[in-house]
């Protein structure tokens, strides 16, 4: 991207190195976390000493905002998103906002929208998404 271009994430323009970059959803990232916890939990007596304030704000957060909780499904929607062409950043916004229909994933990601109104999105992995979420979440 030359330095005369704006970045737009509504357009795709968010520069090579965030192009290529993996995105984790933030049930990825509980998943991660869940791990790394039950890790120091093993090596120590009191795993609370060995966790920064930054993890634990981390976990809570991801844990709050989490749409899927075991790991089943967790993969089963990256798989589902995996099978549209989509940006890495693209497929874990609609991971973590698990948007019910169309218009709203394109409200939340105006890049899945293309030219002569196609879209990138069909309805099916959004109703699988949908269902995984109803049934896993907790909010």
């Amino acid at each position: 991207m030359s330095a005369d271009e704006d970045e737009n994430a509504a357009e795709l323009k968010i520069g090579e190195e965030f192009l290529k970059a993996k995105c984790l959803m933030n049930c990825e990232v509980a998943l991660i976390l869940d791990r790394r916890l039950e890790q120091l939990q093993q090596m120590s007596d009191d795993p609370t000493n060995q966790m920064s304030q930054v993890f634990e704000k981390s976990h809570q957060y991801v844990k709050r905002f989490s749409r899927y909780k075991n790991q089943d499904a967790v993969k089963q929607v990256r798989e589902i998103l995996s099978r549209n062409k989509l940006a890495e950043f693209e497929l874990c916004v609609l991971g973590n906002l698990c948007p019910e229909t169309v218009e709203e994933a394109i409200a939340m990601v105006p890049s899945l929208k293309m030219e002569d109104d196609h879209m990138l999105l069909d309805m099916d992995p959004l109703t699988n998404m949908v269902q995984l979420s109803s049934s896993e979440c907790s909010c």
